[in-house]
């Protein structure tokens, strides 16, 4: 390798510490919860998705500790070997049971389900339908599948709807966020089923956020609108509000039959470890049967939007865990974000490419493991912020 191509590289890591767009990662030394240990610091934490608070529970622990106990730490082989234990058929039946639809499939990441599913059933001269703010791991499905890509603007459903109508491909697939991570609203998905049969297209909706959160039960964006369709192909991750680590898949069982046969990130991967999902049945059991830690967890939701009264920075619109403190620049969303660590509070900032250029915010993360003095605490450290940074 040639001093020229170092010296490239580094030109480039210098460029993105200029314009503020170095990351770094923090080391966390306890248990994730809302108050932790992190880079020799105590501080509150307000960036976790450990939304439901049960990365730590006892029920959880137990579970995992027996399940290793049981079957082991590994799986040895991918699911099509001999890696599908019945704990990880245990499971998917339970989640396709919980979220209400016929046959769910488990993946090692939510990112491996989505590349999964799009290049399993999309391909050359089919054509995929992507909300420009998705998660990458969506924009990077598209893009392997080799299908046409069409972005459009966020929510925007006229646009979305003329760029169907033109489509003469034999396939067709919308892919949304049901919760965008960055922005924390809600995808419009009854409308959006209502295209998919207008046009005889596919839905895949990226529930990471919404599971476990939202509807009465916690079962997500589905529960939360009522909605029922085969057209519907449903992704949720199991290390937010689950607590745990994994993703799953649930739809029309001919969709999962064929994912079984077609999606490489299934197939050509270990199974993760029977303990995990042995963890994962006793994580739906608080989520479906413990009301109180989702309904603690809208009360600080709204504690903070009535509580916050800024004039230089303002959370974007969103009922959900997720509250973008939006701020601009790069430069000043680090400095409010590092401002609040000399407070004992961890909120991270995002900037591009993870959002649109000059949108950087401090995405505030709500958890069932917050209590309402930690919040208080937040919006007393913000309005000092604002009294204190310099403009």
């Amino acid at each position: 390798m040639s001093d020229k191509l170092f010296a490239s590289l580094q030109a480039e890591l210098d460029e993105r510490a200029s314009a503020g767009l170095t990351r770094r990662r923090r080391l966390l030394q306890t248990a994730q919860t809302a108050h932790i240990q992190c880079d020799d610091q105590a501080v509150i934490s307000f960036c976790s998705n450990d939304y439901l608070g049960l990365a730590n529970h006892p029920d959880l622990i137990e579970a995992w500790q027996r399940g290793a106990a049981e079957a082991g730490v590994g799986s040895g082989a991918s699911h099509l070997i001999t890696g599908h234990h019945a704990q990880h058929e245990a499971l998917e039946l339970a989640l396709a049971a919980f979220v209400g639809l016929p046959k769910a499939l488990l993946f090692s990441t939510g990112y491996m389900a989505n590349i999964g599913v799009v290049t399993a059933l999309m391909g050359r001269g089919d054509a995929v339908f992507a909300d420009k703010l998705n998660h990458a791991c969506l924009n990077d499905a598209a893009l392997l599948s080799r299908a046409e890509l069409h972005r459009y603007p966020h929510n925007d459903l006229a646009a979305l709807e003329g760029m169907l109508k033109t489509s003469h491909a034999p396939r067709k697939m919308i892919l949304a966020d049901a919760v965008f991570s960055m922005d924390g609203d809600l995808v419009p998905a009854p409308e959006l089923l209502a295209l998919c049969e207008k046009y005889d297209a596919l839905l895949l909706l990226d529930d990471a956020h919404g599971f476990g959160v939202l509807g009465a039960k916690g079962a997500g964006l589905l529960e939360h609108f009522d909605l029922k369709s085969p057209r519907i192909i449903y992704m949720a991750t199991l290390g937010k509000a689950a607590g745990v680590f994994g993703a799953f898949v649930a739809a029309d069982a001919v969709v999962i039959d064929y994912l079984v046969q077609h999606a490489r990130t299934y197939i050509y991967t270990s199974a993760t470890p029977p303990a995990i999902a042995t963890t994962l049945r006793a994580s739906l059991k608080v989520i479906e049967q413990d009301y109180g830690r989702r309904a603690h967890l809208h009360r600080l939701i709204s504690l903070l939007k009535s509580g916050l009264q800024l004039k230089r920075w303002q959370l974007a619109p969103s009922i959900t865990a997720i509250q973008p403190l939006m701020v601009g620049s790069n430069h000043d969303a680090l400095a409010l974000s590092e401002y609040l660590l000399t407070k004992g509070l961890l909120v991270p900032a995002i900037r591009p490419p993870t959002v649109p250029k000059d949108t950087a915010r401090l995405r505030i993360s709500l958890s069932a493991a917050h209590s309402e003095e930690d919040v208080r605490q937040l919006i007393a450290a913000l309005h000092q912020a604002e009294k204190e940074l310099p403009a």
